[in-house]
């Protein structure tokens, strides 16, 4: 049990931390015009969702799948690497401890705790979960 629940704390404090830090923004007004590139097609897009691990817990798969897109769609581009980082982490983590009955017990709690966090980090994104 007190795995578990070190398991949380460590996880909602790292949440915390990343939910408070704000992206340092600078410009350079010298600097030549930023060249766009093509959106991502469909299939591409498709491709990259269906390839994608699931946590095989409701809870967490629903809560990274709405994380993700807030992030795809309401996170500046210059703030979505740092961002995506967090996922995949999230994503190989709760997996893995999917994978072992004694720890998936616990995790849909703690994708709860992650939502409820998230809900109040993602908040200058106009994100809502």
């Amino acid at each position: 049990m007190s795995k578990s629940l070190l398991f949380i704390f460590t996880l909602t404090t790292a949440l915390l931390i990343f939910g408070c830090a704000k992206p340092e923004v600078t410009t350079n007004r010298n600097a030549a015009p930023a060249t766009t590139q093509p959106a991502a097609s469909p299939a591409a897009t498709a491709t990259t969702a269906s390839s994608s691990t699931t946590i095989g817990v409701t809870e967490c798969d629903t809560f990274i799948n709405n994380y993700e897109a807030c992030v795809r769609d309401k996170v500046p581009a210059a703030a979505r690497a740092q961002f995506n980082s967090t996922l995949a982490q999230w994503r190989k983590s709760w997996h893995d401890l999917a994978q072992n009955p004694t720890t998936k017990a616990t995790l849909a709690s703690v994708c709860k705790t992650q939502l409820d966090a998230a809900k109040q980090s993602m908040k200058p994104y106009g994100c809502t979960f």
